[in-house]
């Protein structure tokens, strides 16, 4: 069989605030979205079975049926778009899971871009996020990824400039999990009185300048996740003390990135998170573009 990769890549959240609780159960959110370059690698390939989807991973605790957004993303497609035959998918896992990276979402947002090309669809952005957002808000931005504000339940975006890309960065997933259902529960959107200045943080965005948009980094989110797990305000500051110009808790939790003036210093600052955190997963990596994103390193 022929077979075709793509690279599903993690993201992290610069800001990200929560604006109410609606009245469909969703909160109102506006956040700043960043792709970083730690990556799951996805092979499809085209079989003969008429409407069987199949996929295999690395994971042994990954569910590999309907109950995986991978697979929920391939039968979406076959649906709306009247595809033949079947599809056959290996999963490389290498983005922790229930970290807060949206790595099941980006698994999603990548089937949807790789079935667009493996069968000649020809679709436009636009109609991938609509058939995206049907499985999850996180996955039209990480359709279109890069830089960008993202409002209503996440689904609402706007791309921003593209002018911190290769920004250095060091990624921290503890050994440990954070329910997002149990996060959103407890967060009492209506009590919030501190709000991260998100407009604030577009603007140094849009004037290139790294070390106040680090300064401006700000999650509403850490209020629920920080009082169960005081971890994470304690790897927040170890990432300060080892050189990074602003840290903060991506998503729900419960990883930290924080953000750095050099790639040697963030490489330095990785090796010092690795000795004292031995069980959490560490990465050293840079902010990625969405021309990476949109199809221009579909091959490792």
């Amino acid at each position: 069989m022929e077979e075709y990769i793509r690279k599903a890549y993690a993201k992290i959240n610069l800001g990200l605030d929560v604006l109410r609780r609606r009245e469909d159960g969703y909160h109102e959110l506006r956040m700043i979205m960043q792709t970083v370059g730690i990556y799951d690698v996805i092979t499809f390939s085209k079989t003969e079975e008429d409407g069987v989807i199949t996929l295999t991973t690395n994971v042994p605790k990954l569910p590999c049926d309907d109950k995986n957004l991978m697979v929920k993303a391939a039968r979406k497609m076959w649906e709306t778009y009247n595809i033949s035959g079947g599809l056959f998918m290996t999963l490389e896992k290498n983005i922790p899971m229930a970290a807060g990276l949206a790595g099941g979402s980006t698994d999603a947002a990548c089937v949807i871009r790789g079935i667009n090309d493996l069968y000649g669809l020809n679709l436009s952005d636009e109609e991938l996020c609509k058939t995206g957002v049907s499985i999850g808000a996180d996955v039209p931005y990480c359709i279109t990824g890069g830089c960008c504000l993202a409002e209503g339940i996440g689904e609402v975006l706007t791309p921003l400039p593209e002018v911190l890309t290769k920004t250095a960065v060091v990624v921290l997933k503890p050994d440990f999990d954070v329910s997002t259902k149990y996060v959103y529960e407890n967060l009492h959107a209506d009590t919030l009185t501190e709000h991260p200045d998100i407009d604030a943080q577009i603007r140094s965005i849009e004037e290139a300048d790294l070390k106040e948009c680090a300064g401006l980094c700000g999650n509403v989110l850490e209020r629920v996740t920080v009082v169960r797990y005081p971890e994470i305000d304690e790897i927040k500051k170890d990432m300060t003390d080892a050189g990074a110009i602003g840290a903060m808790m991506s998503g729900s939790g419960p990883s930290v990135f924080g953000l750095y003036e050099s790639a040697d210093k963030a490489k330095e600052a990785a090796e010092s998170m690795k000795k004292k955190y031995p069980r959490a997963a560490v990465f050293a990596t840079e902010f990625v573009s969405r021309e990476i994103i949109s199809g221009k390193d579909k091959d490792r």
